[in-house]
């Protein structure tokens, strides 16, 4: 095995030269590296502070501690098995001095603490009392300066997510209100332990006996000790927990409680909660929010998710966290919060906004690139804001349907950011739009006509689909009566009771197949010409029947689109929709060479909807 003086030689090594985060550590601060067993491990008292992340072990990373240290044991005589090294743990003495604050290693140090409680309530189950030794490695009594004894747990996880599950493992009741991810994993931890022990043991007490045995006396850790939670907290940078490692955002939230002054590790425990609370409840990847938040805030275009920690290292003058730590948490904690809020459709006060509801059905469940923008414009004054939204999803849009490759826009988003965040009037965001949207607009103008005249519903996704539909029946509307809350929100026509409808039926009647006539494209059905959207009811009426028992129907549809199908609409004069509307001849008849027609009319209406030139201006 190798010796706790080589092992705490290159971890100071490492710490010394890792992205130059540590320059200047003093390598004469006193740090104890010592070799460790599990016994000698739960002769001392633990607490994982407050500010620590929460307990994120799950299945596997259990299942695999447990297997990994009964196999050393499998058929072997314990005493001469050999000694299995799990890895170290930093910890730093309390204020008190009563027990060792844990700074790193919470998660291996709290599953060997769980199964500790498993192995003594096992051999309960068999009928024996636990060892006196065993019980004292979960609980014993301490003293403090002034010589009063006090009961204690081997370990206190004091952040707020524990709750008393592990109070209760302790005392041999599993308590069964569980309401928390951290609760959770420690009580599917214990479960997985009890499981395991009655699995691979049996019956057997001298098995049980023999793996506790191994357990406690072969299995090692390097315990590194340092003089004060500043000095811990350097240390826990270079290190990562066995399973579960250590990732940007974990780095970042150690690198700013290194840079706070104890005084501010309350304030900072809070902020840094309601972060990860915010994050988990949109249901977002942590370190997809970091990286959109830093090409948002910062001048920079490229940067992949496992260089995040490095870039905060490196610049820290930049970001403020080192003067201003609780300031910079908060920042981080507005702007998760404004993308909550703008990924469900609701301004940065958490009020619903239509516009938002529209770049939220582009974009669906997986699209968030346009995020990057949003939170570099959140300080435009509501109109403004707006605006830009409208833009953003045009352009989204345009990059969309013309298949432009992520990685691409969103390298422009990054790189545009830079100049959104100083600007605060009109006249500057529409020469911003101007420079930036309409130019890309302009060169993708082409591939746009042609994107949406080969328009269907197998070349898009099905949402994207109706999204599409709905954006030009609504257009419409906006135009025919000004916008108003009756057309307003994209989602009363997307799932407000509309439904979309073939206009030569996908299943076709007999009569229908015969009144359209041979065609030549398969997917004739399927594109965007033979499409409109109608009210539920009208659309249980009008079935699989043939186009000249449908056209009589469609009139009395609310809609604009769906009436200037077979019927001429009245709107006014020189109006922008009697342009788009003008090639919208009403028909007589349904075929494929209509189908293409009507298609190649609504190309017109897109390119209005989506605020591309006007056709005639674009060869």
């Amino acid at each position: 095995m190798v010796s706790h003086s080589v092992l705490a030689n290159v971890k100071l090594t490492r710490y010394t030269t890792r992205n130059n985060v540590l320059t200047g550590f003093d390598m004469t601060q006193t740090i104890e590296s010592k070799d460790i067993s599990v016994e000698e491990l739960f002769q001392f008292f633990y607490a994982v502070p407050d500010y620590q992340r929460e307990y994120v072990w799950r299945t596997q990373e259990v299942v695999q501690l447990l297997a990994d240290i009964h196999s050393e044991i499998s058929e072997t005589d314990p005493q001469g098995a050999p000694e299995y090294f799990i890895g170290s743990i930093v910890v730093c003495p309390s204020h008190d001095g009563a027990l060792f604050d844990l700074i790193d290693g919470q998660q291996r140090l709290t599953t060997l603490f769980i199964a500790l409680c498993a192995i003594r309530d096992r051999i309960v189950e068999l009928g024996v009392q636990p060892p006196d030794l065993l019980r004292s490695q979960i609980s014993s009594a301490s003293v403090d300066t002034s010589g009063n004894e006090t009961h204690r747990y081997r370990l206190e996880l004091q952040y707020e997510d524990s709750g008393d599950v592990l109070v209760g493992l302790a005392d041999g009741e599993l308590p069964e209100s569980i309401h928390t991810r951290s609760m959770q994993n420690i009580k599917n931890a214990y479960n997985i332990v009890a499981s395991f022990l009655r699995s691979e043991l049996g019956e057997d007490l001298k098995a049980l006996r023999r793996f506790y045995g191994y357990l406690t006396k072969k299995v090692k850790l390097i315990r590194i000790k340092t003089e004060d939670v500043a000095k811990a907290l350097k240390i826990f940078e270079t290190i990562n927990d066995r399973g579960v490692g250590l990732n940007p955002m974990d780095l970042l939230k150690n690198l700013l409680f290194m840079k706070a002054n104890p005084n501010q590790f309350d304030r900072l425990k809070d902020h840094w909660k309601t972060l990860q609370d915010t994050i988990f409840e949109m249901g977002e990847k942590p370190l997809r929010f970091l990286r959109y938040f830093i090409f948002s805030r910062y001048d920079i275009e490229l940067l992949r998710e496992d260089e995040i920690y490095g870039w905060f290292s490196d610049n820290e003058k930049i970001v403020g966290y080192v003067t201003d730590p609780i300031n910079f948490v908060r920042e981080l904690v507005s702007a998760a919060q404004a993308y909550k809020n703008f990924r469900s459709g609701r301004d940065e006060q958490g009020v619903a906004n239509h516009v938002l509801q529209s770049m939220g059905i582009l974009g669906g469940q997986a699209a968030r690139q346009h995020l990057i923008l949003l939170l570099a414009g959140r300080h435009l004054r509501p109109d403004l804001f707006d605006k830009l939204v409208q833009e953003v999803e045009n352009l989204f849009f345009c990059y969309v349907i013309t298949r432009e490759p992520t990685k691409v826009f969103e390298r422009n988003f990054a790189r545009w950011a830079n100049n959104l965040r100083h600007i605060h009037t009109r006249t500057e965001l529409d020469e911003f739009v101007e420079l930036r949207f309409d130019r890309e607009k302009l060169n993708l103008s082409e591939r746009f006509n042609d994107a949406i005249n080969r328009l269907s519903t197998n070349s898009i996704q099905k949402y994207r689909f109706r999204y599409v539909l709905s954006k030009l029946t609504q257009h419409v509307e906006f135009c025919a009566y000004k916008l108003n809350e009756g057309n307003k929100w994209l989602l009363g026509f997307t799932e407000g009771g509309y439904d979309i409808e073939h206009i030569f039926p996908n299943q076709p009647c007999e009569e229908a197949v015969k009144e359209f006539g041979d065609y030549n494209d398969p997917e004739i059905a399927e594109k965007l010409g033979n499409f409109v959207l109608v009210e539920q009811q009208i659309n249980a009426a009008l079935g699989n029947r043939p186009f000249s028992q449908k056209r009589f129907v469609y009139p009395s549809s609310k809609l604009l689109l769906t009436r200037a199908l077979t019927i001429k609409p009245r709107i006014g004069v020189n109006t922008q929709i009697d342009r788009a509307v003008s090639a919208m001849e009403p028909y007589q008849t349904w075929d494929e060479g209509t189908v293409n027609e009507r298609q190649r009319s609504l190309v017109t209406l897109a390119r209005a909807v989506w605020g591309l030139p006007d056709t005639t201006q674009t060869s």
